[in-house]
């Protein structure tokens, strides 16, 4: 059961307020004083504290102070004679909320559901950080390097708030799939996760695309239309390549972040919009802003909690996990049981993947497709080095003997040549181990 504890030295106060969060399932403590309360946090963190503003021994700010350093918990300040600088620095220092006596109890209700909701999600988000430990995965994303679990790390952090994320990397690094993540991980996933791409939307189409438009607003609009912000209401909008959105429409963008309201293109309505913007970029931020391709503005606004998708390069280890992951994602599909051959497994970890995770999962998919039951080699894998000069005897051929029989006698000479070693053979040969096994069994059965 979670923990709340109710710091107030008006007893009947304390007691009533008490009364109600049990109510809502909470065990509760109570303390009349900032001495006592540290004695209680002592003892074990609650997951909720409640503080008055004015204590016998302090402030309720003061004990924001001390919580917000040593205890994973959420702060409500109570006070009877609320003022708004005093708000205003509850909030700045990190309190979930500032309520008034007497207590508007709906809203205080509504509080109490969010630390429960707030508390499910960080131990689910725990327990997909342990199998990221065991697995190499965390939900969809896959990889078990450093830089991957520093990014875990900052997804289970931000996913829960909703703050606005920023996500930067190269192309094909897999910023889609961070953002789907954080929104999985979000009080929002239940509602629509909506991904667009701004660089892939004609200029003229983009504001209407976004905003919608009402019926007769221009040539075409034969009936009113939502745009993306009211479809995504109550979930996620990710906006791909921000960078790409024209400069003008930059400027309505930032008034719909700051205003939570939003004009369709040909109305005169503002439409209050729920939406968590998570926006990214392939390009260097305050380069964009200095090329004029981003209004500094909006980045600082876009900007809020920052992640950077390392390059496959800078995890070369993880390779591997994620082909393993692609093949059995095919395997599954196409119900077969393909493997990779050892050959093929050290391919995946010597290559610098300049296209990223993108590049690497469409090879596999091209060598699944070429191979039979065992991917020998990538497609397009670089040139075999040069195989060992042949100093065997000459075989002499008759001019008129068809190719498959050239290949037989030539095939079988080296093999007998090179005392029966196949993997020596195939090497002279400058085929591969499988096709070597594949012509012999073509010859047995003959």
């Amino acid at each position: 059961m979670l923990r709340a504890l109710i710091v107030d030295d008006d007893v009947d106060f304390a007691k009533s307020l008490a009364a109600l969060v049990e109510r809502e399932g909470f065990s509760v403590s109570t303390a009349s004083s900032i001495k006592e309360a540290r004695a209680s946090i002592a003892n074990g963190p609650p997951v909720l504290i409640t503080a008055d503003l004015h204590l016998p021994d302090g402030s309720g700010i003061d004990l924001l102070r001390e919580v917000e350093s040593v205890a994973d918990c959420d702060v409500v300040v109570i006070s009877g004679q609320a003022t708004l600088d005093s708000a205003i620095e509850a909030l700045r220092l990190g309190a979930l909320d500032y309520l008034t006596k007497p207590l508007h109890m709906p809203r205080l209700k509504t509080i109490l559901g969010h630390v429960t909701r707030a508390r499910a999600l960080k131990e689910e988000i725990g327990s997909l950080r342990h199998e990221l430990r065991k697995f190499g995965r965390f939900g969809p994303l896959v990889g078990n390097s450093p830089a991957m679990q520093k990014v875990y790390d900052l997804i289970s952090r931000v996913a829960p708030t909703q703050a606005s994320v920023f996500i930067t990397g190269e192309s094909g690094t897999g910023k889609e799939l961070a953002a789907q993540t954080i929104h999985e991980l979000s009080r929002r996933r239940t509602q629509p996760f909506i991904p667009i791409n701004c660089g892939a939307m004609p200029p003229t189409l983009i504001e209407s695309e976004l905003f919608g438009h009402e019926r007769g607003s221009f040539t075409g609009a034969t009936q009113m239309r939502r745009g993306y912000f009211e479809r995504a209401s109550g979930g996620t909008l990710f906006l791909d390549e921000i960078t790409e959105m024209p400069f003008e429409l930059q400027v309505k963008l930032l008034r719909v972040l700051e205003t939570g309201k939003l004009m369709r293109v040909g109305g005169d309505e503002a439409i209050p919009v729920d939406v968590r913007i998570i926006a990214a970029t392939n390009r260097q931020p305050e380069q964009a802003v200095q090329d004029g391709k981003l209004r500094e503005d909006l980045l600082y606004r876009l900007n809020v909690f920052p992640i950077a998708l390392p390059p496959l390069r800078d995890r070369r280890e993880d390779a591997l996990l994620l082909a393993e992951s692609f093949l059995q994602d095919l395997n599954q599909a196409e119900e077969t049981t393909k493997t990779f051959s050892e050959e093929c497994r050290d391919q995946f970890l010597s290559r610098s993947w300049p296209g990223n995770v993108r590049e690497l999962k469409n090879e596999v998919h091209r060598s699944f497709i070429m191979a039979e039951d065992v991917i020998d080699l990538l497609t397009d894998a670089p040139p075999r080095p040069a195989p060992p000069a042949a100093d065997g005897p000459i075989k002499t051929i008759q001019v008129g003997t068809s190719l498959a029989q050239v290949e037989r006698q030539l095939i079988l000479a080296t093999l007998e040549h090179c005392g029966n070693d196949k993997r020596k053979a195939s090497a002279i040969l400058g085929i591969s181990l499988k096709t070597l096994y594949n012509r012999l069994n073509v010859y047995e059965a003959v």
